[in-house]
């Protein structure tokens, strides 16, 4: 089944091993965003600099022709997806690009370029995935959730849906109210559940299903699954990543934090400090990783689990970082 049309992998190609090399046409849809698209006011040199991209999309463009651009506005936005193209180019795929950024590179993108790049490298990684709560427990890797958090619930829900939603309400009824200046305080999205998962592929491009994360639920294994294969991916390295409910470990050696807000907590945790009762409850998820072959870790934390956190922030927000699953394991080689 298809899913994710928007992420745009019909843009790209996979190398031979598997990872999404840069295409001409995957540059070219970032050239025709609505920042750089010129409009029919824009000057000649902005018109010229679009038509020599359009043509050839890696071709050199010299700061001088950007400088010529009346707008300054749209002459940082070229120079901002310039550089960018320049990065990709230097790298040659999404998933180098991206590992890179996190590594010795040091360059300034947009975070939605960043969550761009992301989707995409899921889409890849899991386009053979036939289980709709495991797309679902993906999109916490490039799209902020919101959490509703009370009696036998855990909600997961969209946050930009959410905010549109709060905003422009549901269909003629939310339109009215609109109209009228009535707020629309209470969101409610349809929850995906094991009975209604299949219509995820109809309407995976919408992020318009909520899901239930309680640990008793299917959304947690599946975002340790998917934790598992952006591992793989990226690091050739085979792991089992299982949910649990607390960390009883006396020789807890190594844990990573999937956001900042687990991050913090789980480092007060280990270093014996102190922790309230809120931060606590600010945990969603916690997760134990093992190595299947022991050599792919450094050998003070062979034998040993690596204990993995997700939570919320105090505006009830998740905001996940892949990238720590990459740079923040005991792992010998990157």
């Amino acid at each position: 089944m298809d899913f994710w049309k928007s992420a745009g992998m019909h843009l790209l190609e996979r190398n031979t091993n598997g990872w999404l090399s840069v295409t001409d046409d995957y540059l070219r849809a970032y050239f025709t965003r609505p920042e750089i698209h010129p409009i029919d006011e824009s000057c000649p040199a902005e018109h010229a600099i679009f038509e020599k991209l359009m043509a050839d999309p890696i071709v050199a463009i010299d700061d001088s022709e950007i400088k010529a651009i009346v707008d300054q506005d749209a002459a940082d936005n070229y120079r901002v997806i310039l550089r960018f193209r320049d990065y990709l180019i230097k790298y040659g795929t999404l998933e180098a690009s991206y590992a890179a950024l996190f590594g010795s590179e040091t360059i300034s993108i947009p975070p939605v370029f960043i969550d761009q790049m992301v989707h995409l490298i899921l889409h890849n990684i899991l386009k053979g995935v036939e289980d709709p709560m495991r797309l679902r427990a993906a999109e916490l890797f490039f799209r902020e959730q919101v959490v509703t958090h009370g009696d036998e619930q855990l909600m997961l829900a969209d946050h930009e849906i959410v905010e549109m939603q709060s905003q422009s309400g549901f269909g003629g009824i939310g339109q009215l109210l609109a109209e009228s200046g009535t707020p629309m305080r209470e969101i409610a999205l349809d929850v995906m559940t094991e009975q209604n998962k299949s219509n995820y592929w109809n309407r995976s491009d919408n992020f318009d299903m909520a899901v239930d994360f309680r640990f008793t639920q299917p959304a947690p294994d599946a975002l340790g699954r998917v934790m598992e294969a952006w591992v793989s991916h990226f690091l050739q390295i085979k792991t089992r990543i299982q949910a649990v409910k607390s960390i009883r470990d006396e020789a807890w050696s190594w844990h990573v934090g999937c956001d900042l807000e687990s991050t913090r907590i789980l480092n007060a945790l280990y270093q014996d400090e102190p922790v309230s009762e809120d931060e606590i409850f600010n945990i969603l998820a916690l997760y134990k990783m093992e190595f299947l072959n022991p050599d792919d870790v450094m050998d003070s934390v062979q034998g040993k689990p690596v204990y993995l956190g997700v939570a919320m922030n105090d505006e009830k927000r998740l905001v996940f970082k892949p990238q720590n699953l990459l740079t923040n394991l005991p792992i010998r080689h990157a």
